[in-house]
């Protein structure tokens, strides 16, 4: 069963990826928004938000966090990562860069070893202030899961335009000063079979590794229930080959 994060700020949970992270929803508690509709997201499918509430405010997201960090760092158990996700695409904030740089400031004030991560799905870096933004944090961690456009609209499902050549050409201009994050999986979605670890689909988004040479890659399965049941996770042994093509690239492999 899917489920959404209940309030702006979340946790601390033991990421796979992080470590100790204090998570930040930017997004509705009671409902799902994001440009993606990803079959696999462990917060359900989107939801219509006509004439309600879209984003928490930068004034509550800023006394939220200053106070549960306040609180974790009294207890001596500071978080290692400050991490922006929950209900949907943070970068959709309109004052996400505002966000950040009061994140930053708290971080410094009260916990300054901790990390500020993003987890995005990369439909904002079009926009100058989310690239600002996004080069500020130290983990600015972007998805593709596909090489190619057709996987991409199955498994992503992306609201208006994307491409994924477009997308390739706008995490260049962060000049490898990114993570690479990418979901694998298998299954079926609407009579349609997906699997995004042939050996097409692999040797195609090893070349746009290369071609972005990000500083790290994250590669992953499903490991919470997702909206699509009929989807099957990939194994850590296949994970890990997949991983050691990136790594003969010359570049930093992680796999959760």
């Amino acid at each position: 069963m899917t489920s959404l994060y209940d309030n702006i700020i979340f946790g601390p949970i033991k990421s796979r990826r992080l470590g100790l992270s204090l998570g930040v929803n930017l997004l509705p508690i009671e409902s799902k928004l994001c440009n993606f509709n990803c079959i696999y997201c462990e917060c359900g499918w989107n939801e219509e938000h006509e004439g309600k509430k879209r984003f928490n405010s930068r004034e509550d997201v800023s006394t939220m966090l200053r106070s549960t960090l306040s609180s974790m760092v009294d207890q001596g158990t500071p978080p290692d990562v400050i991490t922006f996700a929950g209900n949907g695409e943070p970068t959709m904030h309109p004052n996400f860069e505002q966000i950040i740089d009061d994140t930053i400031a708290l971080r410094n004030e009260l916990c300054p070893s901790a990390k500020v991560s993003v987890l995005s799905n990369a439909t904002q870096i079009h926009r100058p202030d989310v690239v600002r933004a996004l080069l500020k944090v130290d983990n600015n961690i972007l998805k593709l899961d596909s090489a190619f456009d057709a996987t991409v609209q199955v498994l992503n499902k992306p609201v208006g335009n994307y491409s994924v050549a477009q997308t390739v050409k706008l995490m260049k201009q962060f000049q490898g000063n990114m993570i690479l994050q990418t979901m694998f999986l298998r299954g079926e979605y609407m009579g349609k079979e997906i699997d995004n670890t042939t050996d097409n689909e692999v040797s195609a988004w090893l070349e746009i590794v290369k071609e972005i040479s990000p500083k790290k890659v994250m590669v992953y399965s499903i490991d919470r229930d997702t909206p699509c049941q009929t989807l099957v996770k990939v194994s850590k042994e296949e994970l890990s080959k997949i991983a050691l093509q990136v790594e003969a690239l010359g570049i930093e492999c992680s796999v959760a």
